[in-house]
């Protein structure tokens, strides 16, 4: 088995936004006088300067759109001619008596917008805040309000190296577990395996196996025996098991009908265990290998292991009156039959056309 200790190497960099940011108050003096102007109607602030752009706000005392006629609404809008597009984002705010926001009328731009060069170009809020709000509000004082608008223009992104002063490594405790197994250190225990021996860890076995745990741990006759033999399963099996507890993974296999006889038998060593995790691996592993010559064989595991998921695959697979037809007579498909009579019935009801 290979040794599984590795030292992994990390690095990292940052993408970077240059922005420039900026801020416009725009303050609304006799505001009654601008209350009733008409639905659509736009006044314009002066022209300011942010992020080497200029830019205006349009007020709408009565509205922009015909059903917003209750509401105040503001744009930002970007000054033409300019050369390229523009990125930004934007946040209007109702500024209260002391010049600060009010979190209840803050609203931002969800995501960077695109202030274009070819057309007008405006963005804002329709329903920035209803006339009767404001009026009734403390923020409308002697018959004026103010408003600011923040805006981040984006410059530009890049990719920079950053400093790691201290660079933690991923977490290395599988490995070191793994290794465990591969060096046989402080091993406690011993399994017969066909004519092969295997060393391992009670405690590594009892904490990701409820069978081993009483196995090993319980009133059974193993807790005081050095070694145990296994008996119906491969050596093979057996070390694929192991080397999945120690490290949470599948070791590499033989392809082909080699790939899926050890899968088969892993997924009942699995299920003999109580290693549900490794029991699903295998079934999807299965799931992925369906064919004529093994859908049988494999069906009859699926019945047996209470696998639906692999099931439900096959019966997928016998779907096609050719591969149905195709199995009818294999020593598979008798084996089938013989060792789950009662599944004919459900299979004869998922293929039927």
């Amino acid at each position: 088995m290979t040794s599984l200790c590795c030292k992994a190497e990390t690095s990292a960099s940052a993408i970077v936004a240059d922005a420039v940011t900026g801020s416009h108050v725009l303050k609304i003096e006799g505001y009654s006088l601008t209350k009733g102007l008409g639905n659509d109607e736009v006044i314009k602030s002066r022209i300011f300067d942010v992020g080497g752009h200029r830019w205006y706000i349009e007020y709408y005392p009565d509205g922009y759109g015909s059903d917003n006629s209750g509401w105040i609404s503001f744009f930002l809008n970007l000054k033409h001619p300019v050369a390229t597009d523009v990125k930004a984002s934007y946040r209007f705010s109702l500024l209260n008596e002391m010049g600060e926001p009010v979190q209840l009328y803050s609203t931002c731009s969800e995501s960077i917008r695109m202030f274009k060069t070819t057309a007008l170009s405006s963005w804002g809020y329709e329903k920035f805040i209803k006339k009767k709000a404001l009026e009734e509000s403390t923020y409308l004082k002697e018959d004026s309000f103010s408003v600011r608008c923040d805006i981040v223009v984006c410059k530009e992104f890049r990719a920079e190296d950053t400093t790691q002063f201290v660079t933690v490594p991923p977490s290395d405790m599988i490995q070191h577990i793994g290794c465990l197994l591969s060096s046989g250190t402080e091993a406690d225990v011993t399994f017969l395996v066909g004519d092969e021996t295997f060393a391992a860890h009670r405690l590594v076995l009892g904490a990701r196996s409820p069978v081993f745990m009483a196995e090993l741990f319980g009133p059974m006759k193993e807790k005081h025996i050095s070694q145990i033999k296994i008996d119906d399963m491969e050596p093979r099996v057996f070390k694929a098991m192991l080397h999945y507890i120690y490290t949470d993974s599948l070791c590499e296999v033989d392809n082909g009908d080699a790939s899926v006889m050890v899968a088969q038998h892993l997924l009942v060593a699995a299920d003999r265990y109580g290693i549900d995790r490794l029991k699903l691996i295998c079934e999807d592993r299965l799931c992925n290998f369906i064919s004529t010559g093994t859908v049988a064989t494999t069906l009859a595991l699926a019945e047996q292991h209470g696998c639906k998921g692999l099931k439900a695959a096959c019966f997928m697979f016998l779907r096609s009156p050719g591969n149905l037809k195709n199995i009818m007579d294999s020593d598979g498909f008798q084996h089938l039959t013989s060792s789950c009579p009662s599944l004919l019935s459900e299979l004869l009801a998922n293929v039927a056309p």
